[in-house]
Formats: structure tokens, sequence, C-alpha cells
């Protein structure tokens, strides 16, 4: 499994346009990040024009915890909406159940 991090959404963005399709087997997104948030950042990702923005799972670690912000995550294109301090069991029911 590659491992890789974006210090703020829109080097995120810029990651997954600039990788081949399917090299990202998922999206751990932060909400809270410079430059452009993680709600933006998946946002464009989705809108992306290659086979796997519309279906890469994406979800959202946040240390929002309010059904406002879940309901924000999923709207804007996330998969699941995880929050923090993260529990490690969820973390792997989340990969088990995306991966």
């Amino acid at each position: 499994m590659r491992s890789k991090s974006a210090e703020d959404g829109q080097i995120a963005l810029d990651m997954m346009k600039a990788s081949a399709p399917g090299y990202y087997d998922m999206i751990l997104m932060d909400i809270m990040m410079p430059n452009m948030n993680g709600l933006e950042a998946t946002r464009q990702i989705r809108k992306l024009s290659r086979p796997d923005s519309k279906t890469i799972p994406i979800v959202a670690m946040t240390a929002n915890a309010f059904a406002e912000e879940q309901r924000q995550s999923v709207a804007s294109g996330m998969n699941a909406h995880l929050s923090k301090p993260l529990s490690m069991e969820k973390l792997q029911e989340t990969l088990k159940e995306f991966l």
C-alpha cells in the first residue's frame, strides 16, 4: 500500500491530477487545511474527468463530530466521516469497507 501526504487541499488535488488513474486506493482527507479545505478538495476531485475520480473512496478525518459537519462531508462527495480522536477499530472497519 502506497502512502503519501499533502499539506493542504490544493496539493491533494494536484497529486490526484498528476497520478495515473487507479494509483491511489483511498484518500483520507482532513477537513481543516490551508489554501483549500478538504470539502472543496473533495468536490474538485469528484469533478475531474478521469475514471477513478468518481469512485475513489474519500474519507473525512476531522475533529468536527457534529451531524452538520458529517452531512457536509457526504454532500461534498466523501464516502465516510471519521471524527478525531480516531478510534483504531473504527478506522480499520472503514478501511475494510472501502478497500
